[in-house]
This record gives structure tokens, sequence and C-alpha cells, in this order.
């Protein structure tokens, strides 16, 4: 006579997931400035699984109406998480493609070149008044002279953000900025007093430290 469990509907494993589980999607963001190695990171990271598309929007302003070139990739952390990474276009004045991207977005990593850190404040800045975590990586473009905590003065972005050397030519090396900006997220969030239900909504050439800070926007701490 067969048991009760035995008559129990068997459900197969998912493919990507564990049994009976989809895997759970995230949405980062790889911004940075020009040239500091966004696409090669999304390639590194996402290979085969990274699209290219033209956008062409509609609006009143001149610079909206010029077709802008996304990328977007997806990759399989482990069976239970898969990310979906959207490279951030050039700003145009309204933000709006950037309002768009940022939407469902848990966090967004921030490239850098060490060499020409001032394009990237426009990128801190933004993730810094929308209150979306993220963290910095220093693309290696040659030998490293400064410290992460250097740059952190140069940057001026504070401790609890990570700062970190990378090479987004090398999967281990990109690999281990989206884990650390995964974990920031979450350690963020969390120490929010709604945290988890805010990171559930969330988830459906200048030398290096020439003082910056005086001829940006950006406003000291």
């Amino acid at each position: 006579m067969d048991s009760a469990e035995s008559r129990r509907p068997q459900h197969s494993p998912r493919p990507g997931g564990q049994r009976g589980h989809a895997p759970r999607p995230v949405k980062l963001l790889i911004a940075g400035g020009p040239g500091a190695g966004k696409t090669t990171f999304l390639r590194t990271t996402a290979g085969s699984a990274l699209t290219t598309t033209l956008d062409h929007p509609t609006g009143r302003h001149p610079a909206t109406l010029q077709p802008v070139r996304l990328e977007f990739g997806r990759v399989t952390l482990d069976p239970e998480l898969v990310l979906y990474l959207f490279g951030t276009p050039e700003p145009d004045p309204a933000w709006r493609r950037w309002d768009e991207l940022a939407g469902g977005a848990i966090g967004a990593v921030v490239l850098a070149d060490p060499c020409r850190l001032q394009d990237c404040f426009v990128a801190l800045d933004y993730f810094e008044q929308r209150d979306l975590p993220f963290v910095v990586g220093l693309n290696r473009f040659g030998p490293m002279t400064h410290t992460a905590d250097d740059v952190r003065e140069a940057l001026v972005v504070g401790p609890d953000v990570p700062v970190m050397f990378c090479d987004a030519r090398l999967a281990v090396s990109a690999g281990a900025v989206l884990r650390r900006l995964l974990g920031h997220a979450i350690a963020r969030t969390a120490t929010c007093r709604d945290g988890i239900g805010r990171l559930h909504r969330r988830m459906i050439g200048a030398p290096l430290l020439t003082d910056h800070r005086h001829t940006s926007t950006r406003s000291a701490r």
C-alpha cells in the first residue's frame, strides 16, 4: 500500500534553481565615466548574454531625441540568483534614461579610471542623491601607486562605501565586484527601518589625487 508521502505530486527542479523555485532576479546598474570600462565589465560578466540595443526616445528636448546605445546582460551568479546588469548611457539633461534604468535596481557599480577620477563624479552624485547603494570599482589600467583609502578621500565618499581595485577584463575580478555590491546593498537596506521591504521592492586624464573637489559639484562631507 502506497504511503501518503509517495502519493504526493513530485516537482521536477526548474532549470537554474532549486526544486520548485525559480531563480531570484536582481537588477544592478553599471555606471562610470567614458572609457572607464563599462562595456568591458559587461562583456566579461555576461559573455554571450550581453545585448546591445539602440534606444529611440520621443520628447521635446532635442538632446532626448538622439538614439542612445544601451547595453544589458544576464548573469547567473548561483542557482538561486540571476543578475540583470544594465549599463548607463551618457546622461541626458533630464536624467530620464537613468531614472528609467534605476527603477527596480538594488544597487550600482561605479567604475572609475584612477587617472580620471572626476569622470565618475556625475554617477556618484546621482546614486547618492537617490540613496541607491553603490560600490566603486577602480579599474586597473596600469601599476597603482595609491591605496583605496587615498582614492576614497579623493572621491569624497563615506567610509561605508566599498572602494576596491578590479580588472574589468577578468571574470574573477568583475565577479568579486558584483558580490561585494550585493553584500553592501543587503547590509545597507537591513540597517534601515524597513530595510527588508525596501530591498524586496527594489528587486520586483587628471592626476589621481588632484583636489577635484574644488571644481566638482560634489559637496564635501
